[in-house]
């Protein structure tokens, strides 16, 4: 894991100030056999609302990541993994919260995806399409252009 963290609009407060404790996050890149993967929008009344980003959240008291992700995959998208496959860490400073982002790759699902939180969803490849993107999705498509020997831009934040 990265232990320097990624910091999203640096120009503004930190609440909680600078020594703040991380808050864990499981994240599911849900992956098609074609490549595409799934980002969805941040509901409504959220920080960062209408921002695009992998689906996930917080883990409660004494999950473990998987089943962090279990358990949000079917709240917000109706869906149940097979497996999640824990991929990579990142830690991102946003000015609400820093986060700790343990992303799983997600290749094998069953149910149709319902979006239960009013968000939306786009099946998506390199580049992608819809914007703003949530700072803390930045590294997985930096992630997948490595992988892919992809050299365009592969995003676009809007600050």
């Amino acid at each position: 894991m990265n232990r320097t963290p990624r910091v999203a609009d640096a120009h503004q407060p930190r609440e909680g100030g600078v020594h703040r404790a991380a808050v864990d996050v499981a994240v599911g890149v849900l992956v098609r056999p074609d490549g595409q993967f799934l980002l969805t929008s941040r509901p409504p009344g959220k920080v960062y609302a209408g921002y695009w980003e992998f689906p996930g959240g917080k883990l409660e008291a004494g999950e473990t990541v998987e089943q962090a992700l279990r358990r949000e995959l079917h709240e917000e998208l109706g869906i149940s993994i097979a497996s999640a496959v824990p991929w990579r860490q990142e830690l991102m400073d946003y000015p609400h919260a820093l986060v700790r982002l343990h992303f799983c790759k997600v290749l094998d699902w069953t149910g149709a995806l319902q979006m239960r939180e009013g968000q939306s969803f786009a099946w998506q490849g390199l580049p992608v399409q819809v914007t703003p993107i949530l700072p803390g999705t930045v590294p997985v498509l930096e992630w997948f252009a490595r992988e892919r020997g992809f050299t365009d831009a592969t995003y676009s934040v809007a600050n």
